[in-house]
């Protein structure tokens, strides 16, 4: 199936590892023009010379999206240098571990700034150039706006509102015909997931563990498999769908992890 990317100009941010840098290859791939918005310029540079080095275009842009005008930097740096824009993917943040018994109001509010205001900051800045191209948003969440997780207060109320958001933001921007999805990971086989596990006594054990908790196939689902859905509610093919929480996590969240 042709997605129609030719020529559109994407911004994905935290878009140079793992799930990010998986659709930032994808759109490449199919002839969009992505624009790499992440902190770290070093994987930057190599992501974009390793999609040119395959025939696609990209460029980069190293930036903190925590700062006040980064958002605006970014969405200049990538309509300047294309002269348009077509899709948003939201993706960058960390789960950063504050929590209720452990965290502080102030770490709260820094995990808020890490997690959740760069979403309305970069759709904020964007949307002008959305509404000309009458284009789409795609935000990614996580399981843990709907499961929990604990300890992880922060990250989990800005996934919480993330999820509201693409909802919110779906109803205000019908009428320019601009489309807000969300796409809702749970467990993903990331190089950071693989460090996290790497951390325990027993890497091979836990992970596992956590697979025998997937429903499907009781496997981690790929960056690619979440770059697929990503890529296809930026196309044009999935022309009316707007406002939905779609789950790409092997059934985890909603299934009966007895089967």
């Amino acid at each position: 199936m042709d997605l129609m990317l030719q020529e559109k100009v994407y911004i994905v941010t935290g878009g140079a590892k793992g799930i990010g840098a998986a659709t930032s290859e994808l759109i490449a791939s199919l002839g969009g023009f992505v624009v790499i918005v992440d902190r770290d310029g070093k994987s930057n540079d190599l992501l974009v010379s390793e999609i040119k080095r395959k025939g696609g275009e990209a460029s980069a842009i190293a930036i903190d999206l925590t700062l006040p005008e980064s958002a605006d930097r970014a969405v200049g740096f990538a309509t300047e240098t294309y002269g348009l824009l077509n899709g948003l993917v939201n993706n960058a943040g960390i789960n950063d571990t504050v929590g209720l018994e452990s965290g502080s109001l102030d770490g709260f509010e820094q995990s808020l700034r890490k997690n959740l205001f760069h979403y309305y900051a970069m759709t904020r800045n964007a949307l002008p150039f959305l509404k000309k191209s009458k284009g789409s948003i795609v935000n990614i969440s996580s399981k843990t706006a709907e499961t929990g997780q604990g300890h992880t207060s922060g990250y989990v109320a800005a996934k919480g509102a993330i999820n509201a958001l693409t909802r919110e933001w779906a109803v205000e921007l019908l009428k320019y015909s601009v489309r807000v999805n969300c796409v809702i990971p749970a467990e993903v086989w990331t190089p950071l997931y693989e460090w996290f596990i790497g951390q325990g006594d027993s890497p091979e054990e836990a992970k596992e563990a956590i697979m025998q908790k997937i429903p499907f196939e009781k496997r981690f689902t790929t960056p690619l498999e979440i770059a697929n859905t990503i890529v296809f509610l930026l196309s044009k093919r999935s022309s009316h769908t707007t406002g939905q929480l779609i789950h790409v996590d092997g059934g985890y969240t909603h299934l009966d992890r007895m089967i």
